[in-house]
């Protein structure tokens, strides 16, 4: 029950045990253009979504580098981990980074996007770079808002972080016009990590003309090539394709609309039934990730708890990270999670605090009658 990588179902298990083919078969390029079509369906877009052998961060430094040159003007929202790295990202290959924060557990104000960008007369600022979902935090940050501002600036592209968004909410790239969008397989795909994914605008691969970026592996120019032949530049993760497919197969088949209400209402129960365990959220309500959610541990360590829970009921919990280690753990409920994994998870928890003393019998249940109630949603 961590953020990632997510449980694998077995019919996806089972087809990544298959014996690799030759990538420059018909048979795999037949799978290419089979699993390009659902990434598109996925991404709600009509755009090029290209398949890169490498975690999430090389999707969006593969964004980064593809579209802006060294001295570029950028906007970095950072309200946790992953807005920190792609601070870190754009400085180290010299671009001039406008930073907007907000305190971890809170998310980036959309307000300051639009005022900083209607300030730029001069249209200096070439691209805005956030994190949709902050897997750190449990935040969720407001894409759609921040997104139609960055429209209205008309010349700086989106450069957005969708690694514990894609296929846990809804994400319509088309229609609100994300120039570049990353994602990554560990996460709401429910495959185990290697690939990673980028959906590109006409726009943005217009900006890929004026890029003086170096990029060798990650040159996104020649995945936009070799996907018209339904290829692959350079040899690719056989099997992991073979367990994409299967997968996308699975969530073309559930829905997008049924993923997107589950992914809600796990967020629901898993939130709720915290607060019913005398327990806080670390990220405000207003603002729940329906991937994860961060729980603050005040007069315990998070630390020895999660380790407790491991031990008992061997369920794994994910940690704080950075100054938040110790100080809050984080449970996962994005890809192959079902109502079941919800209500165990919540049991383990209610457990594990009723042998410290931190609530009673009563309060243990009434968790997870609180759950069972945004479980019957549909």
């Amino acid at each position: 029950m961590i953020p990632g990588p997510t449980p694998v179902p077995e019919k996806v298990l089972q087809a990544l045990s298959k014996h690799p083919i030759g990538h420059r078969s018909k048979e795999f390029q037949e799978l290419v253009e089979s699993t390009t079509k659902n990434l598109q369906w996925l991404h709600q877009t009509q755009n090029d979504v290209l398949t890169i052998t490498g975690s999430g961060t090389a999707a969006m430094e593969a964004g980064i580098i593809n579209t802006l040159s060294k001295g570029d003007k950028v906007i970095c929202g950072e309200n946790g981990k992953f807005g920190e790295r792609w601070v870190k990202v754009a400085k180290t290959f010299g671009l001039d980074v406008i930073k907007i924060d907000s305190e971890w557990g809170t998310p980036l104000n959309p307000e300051e996007f639009k005022k900083i960008l209607e300030e730029d007369k001069q249209k200096a600022i070439k691209a805005v770079i956030l994190t949709h979902s902050e897997t750190s935090t449990g935040v969720i940050n407001d894409l759609e808002t921040i997104s139609s501002y960055i429209r209205e600036h008309n010349t700086a592209l989106s450069i957005v972080d969708c690694v514990t968004s894609l296929g846990a909410c809804n994400v319509p790239v088309d229609e609100w016009q994300l120039d570049v969008v990353a994602s990554g397989s560990q996460k709401g795909y429910m495959i185990p990590p290697g690939l990673s994914f980028i959906a590109m605008s006409q726009k943005a691969w217009e900006a890929t003309e004026k890029s003086d970026l170096p990029k060798f592996y990650l040159n996104l120019k020649s995945y936009k090539k070799s996907l018209v032949s339904n290829s692959n530049p350079y040899t690719p993760a056989v099997n992991l394709v073979f367990a994409l497919d299967e997968a996308l197969n699975m969530m073309r088949e559930e829905g997008l609309k049924n993923i997107f209400s589950r992914h809600n209402k796990h967020k629901l129960a898993m939130s709720n039934a915290v607060k019913a365990l005398n327990l806080k959220l670390f990220a405000d309500e207003k603002c729940l990730s329906p991937s994860i959610t961060a729980i603050k541990t005040e007069g315990m360590d998070a630390e020895e708890f999660r380790k407790t829970i491991r031990n008992k009921f061997d369920i794994l919990l994910a940690g704080g990270q950075d100054h938040l280690k110790g100080r809050i753990f984080r449970v996962g409920h994005l890809g192959y999670v079902n109502d079941r994994d919800i209500i165990t998870v919540i049991s383990a928890i209610s457990n594990s605090l009723l042998d410290l003393g931190k609530i009673t019998v009563q309060e243990a249940g009434e968790a997870l009658v609180v759950a069972s109630k945004f479980l019957e949603t549909k």
